[in-house]
């Protein structure tokens, strides 16, 4: 069958042949209509991402949307190395995978998937976000920034607010209130936000703006309601130097959420959810499709702003 391959990680895909995966008892046979690059699938073809284990060559991708033996049209996550999404056909446990609204094209369904259950399961498994509650969103000019700002919303909210770099995506990401990150006035709005009660931050960027929002929380957060830092993405850095007086000094409860912090059983529940709104809240996506044939220069130019997603006939 045709796939996009990864032969050695420092060099990324390229299209060609892959053996066939045969169908099991504990696993279904897909044949993959759409799939699109994540951060997370990008990471582990890199073999840079905690949860890579595969031997190369391998196929790259962890979700996508295909049909299975009996035709039912289904998201999927997670399928059994060495075959992974980006391929006319793959190999997945049964219960990764969920059924799909009719309404919801299998190209939206791809690149919601993926940003959608992180979002999802960051506000909901891990942060235990209520309705009333005020959220930021640090990194929300990417898709999955954006897809998060929505999925807030549409959890109600009371305000959000949005961070991140470009103006113009800042702009019409749907948030209540922006942030541009670097800007001398930026501090001072993020003090006074944090001084009226921020309940949740989902972090998309770590690095320096992570930083700077923790000692801002610490230093005029109200004293006596926690909030919920949640980590999910590190575009900006790795690592950050946080003293621990920032955490001793209000009640702030950083944790992350991701593939480990959550199982894999928790978080196809989380998307499960996810796709039952999307229809009704209205959830979009923006989106880049390109004919798996193209992966190689399609991957080399992909960025945040709009989710890559490669169809099969």
């Amino acid at each position: 069958m045709k796939a996009a391959v990864v032969y050695d990680p420092t060099t990324g895909p390229v299209y060609g042949d892959f053996p066939a995966p045969q169908a099991s008892a504990d696993n279904r046979l897909i044949q993959v209509q759409a799939a699109a690059i994540s951060h997370v699938a990008k990471s582990r073809a890199a073999g840079k991402h905690y949860s890579f284990s595969a031997t190369q060559p391998f196929i790259p991708g962890i979700d996508g949307v295909g049909l299975t033996e009996q035709g039912e049209r289904v998201w999927f996550v997670m399928p059994v190395a060495p075959w992974g999404s980006m391929a006319e056909w793959t190999l997945v446990p049964a219960e990764h995978c969920l059924p799909l609204p009719e309404t919801l094209s299998s190209v939206d369904a791809a690149a919601m998937g993926n940003p959608g259950m992180s979002a999802w399961a960051a506000l909901v498994n891990r942060a235990r976000f209520q309705p009333g509650e005020t959220v930021l969103i640090n990194g929300a000019t990417g898709s999955a920034g954006q897809l998060a700002v929505q999925i807030a919303r549409h959890l109600g909210a009371k305000k959000i607010i949005a961070s991140g770099r470009n103006p113009a995506a800042l702009e019409c990401c749907g948030a209540d209130h922006t942030l541009l990150l670097g800007t001398e006035d930026m501090p001072e709005q993020l003090a006074e936000h944090a001084s009226e009660q921020i309940d949740v931050v989902i972090d998309y960027l770590w690095g320096e703006s992570a930083r700077h929002i923790l000692t801002t929380l610490a230093k005029h957060s109200p004293s006596t309601h926690p909030v919920r830092f949640i980590q999910v993405g590190s575009l900006s850095g790795a690592d950050i130097s946080l003293p621990g007086t920032v955490l001793r000094a209000s009640p702030l409860q950083l944790m992350g959420s991701g593939i480990g912090s959550l199982s894999m059983a928790e978080l196809v529940s989380a998307t499960a959810r996810m796709f039952e709104a999307a229809v009704p809240g209205g959830f979009t996506i923006a989106t880049t499709p390109a004919p798996l044939a193209e992966v190689s220069a399609a991957w080399a130019v992909d960025d945040s702003k709009k989710r890559t997603v490669f169809t099969l006939p």
